[in-house]
């Protein structure tokens, strides 16, 4: 009996010691997941925040893989959805076989228009026809890019267009504008301490650091020539304040050189809703450009060296055909899925000064080849004249006959000396076909009342193209003409008196 007592003590203490193991455990465990849950959401919670733009690797640019921007306070999440980046474009182009390819392509063209001219008359007459036909026609560029144009910067007037007007997304071509803003309004010896958010702009960069130091002199040949948007942010930051208020003076501009279907969100041009132009307001912007001496000498720079915290670092310019293509000066590619590959090109040769414009090229092949096209079917197509010179013998003429004809009743002198304004449009380019179509209409009063004041526009000089006005002029008064009086034409009855 007492045996079992002792049993059953010994049940009931180990049955106590148990139950207090199992309480033990339990709040272990509990403490371990507490302790693992804190952990997690600590994580997570950084990982929210961290900067995700690179971390998709078929488009990472790894050189910037690093996270060393992923601070949570300080991430940029503005551009983390990657199908908005706009990410360096690192496609290659072969000129040489583009330029044999167009080559190819024009053979092609004389061949079936020989063909054609053959099977339409004799085959002995046709084929010098053919020749001469081949020669001369005017065979419109084929562009597989969705818009195309030329501008001619002496006329500033569009020698060809496709979808030139329509407003679309343009990439980094956007950084014409920046770069007039920051010219127009920066000293460039300041030097500029490099902000976050600059420095975790991600797509096409100089590769600037939080705090780096560098002049805005270097930054604007890293914007223009690397198509930096780290240093399109921290230009925009120095000079606006912000990526807002540097867009505001972006607008600000564009609405003072008259761009009205242009609109700026961002000094780099990442897609972005309300960031948009045409291909025509992008030609002014970069004709206005390139009458800034700095900005024509940056741009048309192959290779430079920046200083950055005092270190050296070269970089080259992004467009391709900038010293592989005869005449080229200039200016600025561009690239988001948004725009598709662009292409801004200045090109003089001779008199004929060209801006062409490609935007929505599905690759950079195509939008290389199809600004070679526009601007060889320029050069090819159209020749400069000069305007002002025809204009003004054609006045000549016409003022020597009919000068003296122009009477004016009252006036002290019975005749009036007229001159002609100023024609803006000094040289023109016009297609070799359509210079016989230039004509020139005079129109002028021929019977006024005195007085006549100097100035008092009497006429017009008409300058047309076709069915289209080039431009009109007025034909003025060179000297006034006073009313007579009583005096006045005593004298005259004085004179018929023998």
């Amino acid at each position: 009996m007492v045996k079992n007592r002792n049993r059953l003590k010994k049940c009931i203490i180990y049955k106590e010691s148990s139950c207090n193991n199992l309480k033990l455990f339990k709040k272990f465990v509990s403490s371990v997941m507490i302790f693992l849950l804190i952990f997690l959401m600590v994580n997570f919670n950084n990982i929210s925040y961290a900067n995700l733009k690179y971390t998709n690797l078929q488009y990472a640019d790894l050189q910037y893989a690093n996270f060393e921007y992923a601070d949570s306070q300080y991430a940029d999440l503005e551009y983390a959805n990657l199908q908005y980046a706009d990410l360096e474009d690192n496609e290659q182009v072969d000129l040489n076989e583009i330029q044999t390819e167009l080559q190819n392509e024009t053979k092609d063209i004389i061949q079936t228009e020989t063909q054609e001219n053959l099977q339409n008359g004799t085959q002995e007459n046709s084929q010098n026809t053919a020749i001469e036909t081949s020669s001369n026609s005017i065979e419109i560029p084929k562009q597989n890019a969705r818009i195309g144009l030329i501008f001619d910067r002496n006329s500033k007037t569009i020698l060809y267009e496709k979808n030139g007007l329509k407003q679309v997304p343009m990439a980094s071509t956007t950084k014409i504008m920046t770069a007039i803003v920051v010219l127009e309004n920066a000293n460039l010896k300041d030097v500029v301490t490099v902000e976050k958010k600059a420095a975790g702009t991600g797509g096409s960069r100089l590769g600037l650091k939080s705090n780096d130091k560098i002049t805005v002199h270097d930054l604007l040949y890293g914007l223009l020539l690397e198509s930096g948007n780290d240093a399109a942010v921290a230009l925009a930051i120095h000079i606006g304040g912000s990526v807002e208020g540097f867009s505001n003076l972006m607008n600000a501009k564009a609405k003072e050189i008259g761009l009205l279907n242009s609109h700026f969100t961002s000094p780099h041009g990442l897609d972005q809703e309300g960031h948009y132009t045409t291909a025509y307001e992008l030609a002014c912007m970069a004709d206005y450009a390139l009458n800034i001496p700095k900005f024509k000498e940056i741009v048309s720079t192959k290779y430079y060296t920046v200083t950055i915290n005092g270190n050296s670092k070269q970089i080259s310019n992004t467009n391709e055909l900038l010293g592989n293509l005869d005449g080229v000066y200039g200016v600025k590619t561009g690239f988001t899925n948004g725009a598709g590959r662009c292409l801004v090109t200045a090109c003089k040769r001779g008199n004929l000064d060209i801006i062409t414009v490609v935007l929505g090229s599905d690759t950079k092949k195509i939008r290389t080849s199809d600004s070679i096209k526009l601007i060889e079917y320029a050069y090819k197509n159209y020749e400069v004249i000069n305007l002002e010179e025809k204009v003004k013998e054609q006045f000549e003429k016409w003022k020597q006959l009919n000068e003296k004809r122009i009477y004016i009743n009252k006036g002290k002198s019975n005749y009036v000396s007229i001159d002609m304004s100023e024609l803006k449009c000094k040289q023109i380019a016009l297609r070799k076909d359509e210079i016989d179509n230039i004509r020139i209409e005079i129109n002028s009063l021929y019977y006024l009342e005195a007085p006549v004041k100097e100035g008092e526009v009497i006429g017009s000089v008409k300058v047309i193209n076709g069915d289209e006005t080039i431009e009109v002029l007025d034909i003025t008064v060179q000297k006034e003409v006073a009313k007579k009086e009583v005096i006045d034409y005593f004298i005259d009855f004085l004179s018929l008196v023998p």
